[in-house]
């Protein structure tokens, strides 16, 4: 039976977080991705394939890749304190310097902690613990420093945007169109209020993908050679 996207994000923490400091020291610069999307680009099906070809190429360090959503992210935050629990598991002191980083991009003291400053938080640590993709929620922003990280960005036509939304969520044309506008302001208005930032800005990114060109599945195969690659010296049997 095939795990669900919750329960593979829980499994993936789990892990994490049990794994000795011995072997979590040798995993550390291991890959994070980011994904960037327009609404009704396909990132679910792409990110759900796409942990599937990671894992295949990151079967000999035997932890699996997850991927996390803003729902993912939230339900995690909501059932298991997720920061905390993070925080908890690295060596005191040894990654201090990571709510710094957090509280310097959002101009913050801890006593203005809340749920946007959480899933940053939350964010840069997954990053840190890497076989992870992350999406949306300037997740490129705030992993922008750290160098095991690979960014990318899901376009589309509008037409083939509201084609897959209006499967995805039995919608007609204009629920769809109006759904769409909504979701991708909405987005805009997050980066631009808390990271001061424009999505559609390229370079932001180390690769943007037309999903009207590509399958889903291509699509993801298309983003795990590149990280391959970009991260050879981890993937030694696959680069040479």
């Amino acid at each position: 039976m095939a795990i669900g996207a919750y329960e593979k994000s829980k499994r993936y923490i789990e892990t994490h977080t049990q794994t000795s400091d011995q072997k979590y020291i040798k995993r550390e610069l291991y890959p994070c991705i980011t994904i960037s999307r327009q609404t009704g680009a396909g990132s679910k099906p792409v990110c759900e394939k796409l942990i599937q070809i990671m894992d295949e190429y990151s079967e000999f360090e035997g932890v699996k890749w997850a991927f996390f959503d803003r729902n993912l992210i939230e339900k995690v935050l909501e059932d298991h304190n997720l920061p905390k629990q993070i925080s908890e598991f690295m060596h005191e002191g040894k990654y201090k310097h990571l709510n710094a980083v957090v509280y310097e991009m959002l101009g913050l003291k801890p006593a203005e902690w809340t749920l946007v400053h959480k899933t940053t938080d939350t964010i840069l640590q997954l990053a840190r613990m890497g076989n992870v993709v992350i999406v949306g929620r300037g997740a490129n922003i705030i992993t922008s420093k750290l160098k095991n990280t690979f960014h990318v960005r899901l376009i589309a036509s509008m037409e083939k945007r509201v084609e897959h939304i209006k499967s995805l969520m039995d919608m007609n044309e204009k629920e769809a169109l109006n759904y769409i506008k909504k979701e991708d302001e909405n987005r805009k208005k997050y980066l631009k209020s808390h990271f001061h930032v424009d999505a559609d800005e390229p370079l932001l990114y180390h690769m943007t993908v037309n999903t009207d060109l590509l399958t889903h599945k291509g699509t993801a195969y298309l983003i795990a050679e590149a990280v391959v690659l970009k991260f050879s010296h981890l993937f030694p049997q696959f680069t040479h």
